[in-house]
């Protein structure tokens, strides 16, 4: 039984330092065009899809709110966006990318890219595909609704950084799947 948790432990070990090195290597490469960690994210989710309220981006990215609204302050303080009344509701506002930041989308894809062939260069297509397909899993297993206990199914405790650790390398792949979309 300690075998098996403290190769649990290994595992999500490895992961949250694997997501903790794209993080750093992808915000190394942001930082070069100006942009913060974590503004990427709302840059080409409004990319995606432009126009949507503070509320949306949180919960499409898996934050809070306050964070989101920092966050896009910064970012119109830079620019890059503009937040304007909803038409529908006069006490919300939406966010859309000015040209500013339409033209940097192309700089934050390619960040993207970059850190993304960098992570992945010895991988070949299938084990691309196969870690992709892992990502996901983990992810849905997270995601899923499902309570999770302080206890897995064997009584044992669980580690907590996974869910971060998958977040982070999910959008990382999902920042280079939009670049391959464009």
């Amino acid at each position: 039984m300690v075998k098996a948790k403290a190769k649990r432990s290994e595992t999500i070990g490895q992961l949250h330092g694997a997501a903790r090195l794209v993080r750093t290597a992808l915000a190394s490469r942001l930082n070069g065009h100006g942009f913060h960690a974590g503004q990427d994210g709302i840059m080409l989710a409004l990319h995606a899809e432009d126009g949507q309220t503070p509320g949306q981006l949180a919960a499409r990215l898996g934050v809070k709110p306050p964070t989101i609204t920092k966050t896009i302050n910064r970012l119109s303080a830079q620019g890059h966006l503009e937040k304007k009344p909803s038409s529908e509701d006069q006490r919300q506002s939406n966010v859309f990318l000015t040209e500013t930041g339409r033209e940097a989308i192309r700089d934050i894809e390619h960040a993207v890219k970059k850190t993304e062939k960098q992570a992945l260069k010895d991988f070949d297509k299938k084990d691309r595909k196969a870690l992709m397909k892992l990502l996901q899993r983990i992810e849905a297993n997270l995601t899923d609704g499902a309570s999770v206990d302080d206890h897995d199914d064997d009584g044992d405790e669980l580690s907590v950084p996974l869910a971060i650790a998958a977040s982070e390398l999910s959008q990382a792949e999902q920042a280079a799947d939009a670049d391959k979309d464009v």
